[in-house]
């Protein structure tokens, strides 16, 4: 593809770094420049990936250094980085700084939290350390692509899987002035959220036929959600978040509840939310309840909605890889580069998993 954006990947061994390397395979715009990963610097992607050998028979993971050396001066660069929170600011900054030297048109989208808060005083309330890289944050801006139709920045970072499936859900009821400002989140993950190194939370015969609720309402997420969405509502919402790990690998789903500002039929509400997401590719509100197999390995979310008197109910399905980091990743991407939004991410869900 002569053509095509050359796409780079840090953090390109992990779970997300994996699945952009997937989605990258077949995405008819962007070509794989450079998988890096300095623990694998010079070892086959396939060998990493055997089911990727037919896609990338040839290429070799790269060091940072060299990512860049296959570019010629004024090329365009599509960078995604997967790496963790707190290295993928710096990784980052490093070829932003080497791009400015070969005049590369550049954009990036990063999938971790280095770059999901305004400030750095906002991001170390949080995660508990100084920004890496300050002097980047206002070249960054964070939303759902579902939620931003203006793009204010070159670059974007992705909101968190368990802030993208609260937020898909969320949003509608104060963008449309349906709910009073309290939501109460239950959230269940598969146990690809948190990451590969195992730990006694993610090991498969821990989570094998066992659920369970950890951080119940000091979920780091929760200040994120309540931020994006009063980014996207002018609203102020107070978040009361629960996450779960549930016994599967792929996917996220959300119950939320709220109250409702009138006695608003369940068919109104369902209406709205068709309305607000009328011009969304990949949020489909469904009759009845979304389930996590009609999403799991897809780009879509599915939302269901139910109400009693003034009480509602917003379910969320989303695939916590793809919608929820990768999949949305290229969702911005695509926007960033005047692509059409759902470039590269049309396939369905294979339901039968």
């Amino acid at each position: 593809m002569s053509d095509a954006i050359k796409a780079v990947v840090l953090g390109s061994t992990g779970y997300v770094g994996g699945e952009l390397m997937r989605l990258i395979a077949t995405h008819p715009d962007f070509e794989l420049a450079a998988a890096v990963s300095e623990t694998h610097a010079g070892k086959s992607i396939g060998g990493r990936f055997p089911s990727f050998t037919h896609c990338y028979p040839q290429q070799v993971f790269q060091s940072a250094r060299s990512a860049l050396d296959g570019f010629g001066n004024d090329e365009s660069l599509a960078l995604f980085s997967a790496a963790p929170h707190g290295a993928s600011a710096s990784a980052i900054a490093g070829i932003l700084k080497e791009a400015d030297t070969k005049s590369l048109n550049v954009h990036v989208v990063d999938s971790s939290a280095d770059f999901r808060y305004k400030t750095s005083a906002d991001f170390e309330a949080v995660y508990g350390m100084p920004h890496p890289e300050p002097q980047l944050l206002d070249r960054f801006s964070c939303a759902v692509p579902e939620h931003s139709q203006a793009l204010t920045s070159p670059h974007v970072g992705h909101p968190g899987c368990f802030a993208t499936a609260s937020l898909l859900a969320a949003v509608p009821l104060f963008a449309c002035d349906l709910a009073e400002p309290v939501i109460y989140l239950s959230g269940i993950t598969g146990s690809t959220g948190s990451g590969q190194s195992p730990t006694p939370g993610t090991h498969h015969p821990e989570r094998h036929s066992n659920m369970y609720a950890y951080k119940p309402l000091s979920h780091r997420h929760a200040p994120e959600i309540a931020a994006l969405i009063s980014n996207a509502s002018d609203q102020q919402v107070a978040v009361n978040f629960v996450p779960h790990s549930g016994p599967f690998a792929r996917g996220i789903y959300i119950t939320l509840q709220a109250t409702l500002k009138s006695d608003t039929s369940e068919a109104d509400v369902r209406e709205a939310y068709r309305a607000y997401y009328k011009a969304s590719a990949f949020a489909h509100v469904v009759d009845g309840i979304p389930r996590l197999k009609d999403v799991v390995a897809s780009n879509y979310c599915h939302i269901g909605v139910s109400t009693r008197n003034r009480q509602v109910v917003v379910m969320s399905a989303i695939d916590n890889l793809v919608k929820g980091a990768a999949g949305g990743a290229i969702q911005w991407m695509n926007r960033l580069w005047s692509l059409p939004e759902s470039r590269g991410l049309t396939a369905t869900a294979p339901a039968w998993t």
